[in-house]
Order: C-alpha cells, then structure tokens, then sequence
C-alpha cells in the first residue's frame, strides 16, 4: 500500500548509491547474496532471542535489497538477477517468522497462520505476474521492476513495519501475526479480484 509512495523518497538516494557501487565493479547479484547472507544472520539472532542484532541485520537486509536493483539499473539487468531478488525475499521473509518461533515455540500457531498467509500473498503476487508478463501488461508504480509489482494492503513497507515491531516487541508477536495474516488474506482476495477481472477479458 506505501511502496509507491515512499519509492517516491527512497529511490534518489538509493539510486545514487547504486551508481557508485556499479562504478566500482559491484554486481547486483552479489548485492543480492549478500543481502540475503545477512538476512541469514537475522534468523539466528531470532532464534536465539536477540532481537536487537535481529533489528539490525533485517534493515541491512532490506537496503541491500534496494540497493541491488538500483546497482543493476546502472550496470546489466538481467532476468537471472530479477529471479534471485524475489526468491530469496520470499524466503527471508518466511524465515524471519518461522525462526521467531523456533526461538519462541509458544509462537508457533500465530507464526503458522503468518507464513500461510504469506504463501497466499505471495502466490497471488506470483501467478500475476506471470500472466502479465505473457500479456505484455507492464507497470512502473514502484520502479523499475524485471517483473510486474501488484499491490496491495501488505506489500514490502508494511512487512518491514511488522518486522521491526516484532523485534522491538515481541512479546506482542502473537497480535501482530493474527492481524497482519488477516491483512494478507484481504491483499490476496482483492489480487485475486483484480486477477479476474484483468485476465477474464
């Protein structure tokens, strides 16, 4: 619901530093598995109850995640780089919640219902995609993207919003998955609308 918006404020900035960082003969795809190495790094401190160190390596995580595509837009995009990008951010953000849990089992339910809801955003977001790429359908709202962004109430501000509030107070975790996984399913239903009504034409 906020990417588009806040593409608006994020994106100089973060295409400046992509520039320089392609000067220097950096790759997207290294940005990317560093990222997602550091990402990595966040679930352990998760699993372990340090949710500090988990604050700070899931932000390093998402600015290298926005750093990557401004570094390919300034030196080579490619559709392998555009796979790995979103790929590996489906798999950290699942990973942050299922290893909440693995630090805290008394989460696992709400922790469940949260990655469910995540498989139904994301598979909705997916399928989208592809069909609109098959149909040529193309959309710049939140930048440059090597495949279509759909929006939604839940998108990538609003789950780094949950992740920070998790860390900061998790011991609210339990209402933040309950109320977030319903956003997600009301994300999902309106995709799934759009989808219809996009495609059944």
């Amino acid at each position: 619901m906020l990417d588009a918006r806040l593409r608006k404020i994020i994106d100089p900035p973060l295409d400046a530093v992509g520039r320089r960082l392609a000067r220097l003969g950096v790759t997207a795809d290294s940005v990317t598995w560093t990222g997602f190495l550091v990402g990595c790094g966040a679930w352990v401190m998760l699993a372990l109850g340090s949710y500090p160190w988990a604050l700070a390596l899931i932000l390093l995580n998402r600015l290298a995640d926005g750093l990557d595509g401004a570094v390919a837009r300034h030196s080579r995009i490619s559709d392998l780089g555009g796979y790995l990008d979103i790929v590996l951010d489906f798999l950290f953000y699942s990973g942050v919640v299922f290893f909440f849990a693995v630090g805290r089992p008394e989460a696992a339910l709400p922790a469940a219902f949260l990655i469910f809801s995540f498989v139904g955003t994301g598979a909705s977001f997916l399928a989208f995609a592809a069909l609109a790429a098959k149909r040529g359908v193309t959309t710049t709202a939140r930048g440059s993207k090597s495949i279509y962004y759909l929006g939604g109430l839940t998108e990538g501000s609003e789950t780094i919003a949950l992740f920070i509030a998790i860390c900061l107070l998790p011991q609210y975790f339990a209402w933040f998955a309950w109320i977030f996984g319903g956003l997600c399913w009301l994300t999902t239903t309106v995709r799934i609308y759009m989808a219809l009504e996009t495609f059944r034409r």
